[in-house]
């Protein structure tokens, strides 16, 4: 369970022999309390930044490409990339497909959809239908997923539709071709209760791939005069990817060609500062410690006392150490266990 900002705080003044604080006077705080709060926070901002590639904050984002666009920002909470995590594959057309808290953006077919916390969420259909236009394009081949679960046990299917109207049935299998810009997806359940746990829809004609990641200096000597050229035959599939200068974005090369590719990436994030009571940091209680030293070496620095700042280091110093061996990632190896041996021949 994760600790939280008062706890962090008491822990601190309690070692001091501080008064400590309550949910109720925390925000009142005074003096020596402020001070602590203030390098509660600090303590954090160096732990993450002396190990930054805490497994805990690693996050998985995708990003929608468009049509012309080749550059992106990365997210608001985005601290460092991996550079190597970089794929390309086609683009999710259903929104909110999960149903993980709510099934907005599904619409009424006939009854009453609704939704069930049940496994991640989940659209619940008690003899009821809903349905969703996507974006398509004429000609082109469509797979749809869908996962359906029956809490009553029954052997009745779900019925799915896919067409060029609400209900339609102009296609029925789960492999489509478009025949319009507007495809409608229909889900019905026929007098039974069942539970959809997703439905996905994407082009089937394209997989996803590694996208390779290049310097911004490679890209400037070798693509930029291709990207720059007012010329959309020259955009396609995006095969390389590259960081801007800034840091806060990248960018793709060739220039996207089409709205169906999403670029999907693994990225290190930012942590938000403590700030109510209850806030609590991303780290396990058994790093609290790790907080608390840190937080009575900075205290320590405050009241002019060196010695015991530095007892309070050399604490801190080691716990990081401990918290570098078990949560920093690491690359793997393979070793060879083929022994080589010195053979001299005869002359």
């Amino acid at each position: 369970m994760a600790t939280t900002y008062l706890t962090l705080t008491n822990r601190v003044l309690r070692e001091l022999n501080e008064t400590e604080l309550t949910s109720s006077t925390f925000a009142s705080s005074r003096g020596i309390q402020t001070a602590i709060k203030d390098f509660v926070n600090k303590s954090i901002h160096d732990i993450y930044n002396e190990a930054s590639e805490i497994p805990l904050l690693y996050s998985r984002t995708t990003q929608n490409l468009t049509t012309g666009d080749g550059e992106y920002d990365f997210p608001a909470d985005f601290r460092k990339i991996d550079r190597d995590s970089f794929t390309i594959g086609p683009r999710e057309l259903v929104t909110n497909g999960e149903f993980a808290s709510n099934i907005n953006s599904w619409t009424t077919g006939d009854g009453s959809p609704s939704h069930t916390t049940s496994g991640n969420g989940r659209l619940n259909l008690n003899d009821a239908a809903a349905y969703q236009s996507v974006e398509t394009i004429v000609n082109k081949e469509y797979k749809l997923q869908v996962r359906v679960l029956s809490p009553n046990s029954s052997s009745s299917a779900l019925i799915v539709r896919v067409g060029t109207s609400a209900g339609g049935t102009q296609n029925l299998n789960t492999t489509f071709t478009a025949t319009a810009k507007s495809s409608f997806i229909y889900v019905e359940s026929d007098g039974v209760q069942l539970d959809v746990d997703y439905i996905r829809c994407s082009r089937s004609d394209t997989t996803r791939q590694k996208v390779l990641y290049i310097s911004y200096d490679d890209y400037l000597q070798n693509y930029k005069s291709i990207d720059d050229r007012n010329d959309s035959d020259v955009y396609g599939t995006p095969a390389k990817v590259f960081i801007l200068p800034n840091f806060t974005a990248f960018g793709v090369t060739p220039i996207p060609s089409s709205d169906e590719m999403t670029l999907a990436y693994n990225y290190y994030t930012t942590h938000t500062d403590l700030s109510a009571h209850g806030d609590s940091m991303a780290l396990p209680d058994r790093f609290g410690g790790l907080i608390t030293d840190r937080s009575k070496y900075y205290t320590y620095m405050l009241r002019s006392d060196p010695q015991h700042a530095q007892l309070a280091d050399r604490d801190y110093q080691r716990k990081l150490r401990l918290l570098k061996t078990d949560y920093s990632t690491k690359a793997d190896y393979m070793r060879s266990d083929v022994r080589v041996y010195n053979v001299m021949s005869d002359r």
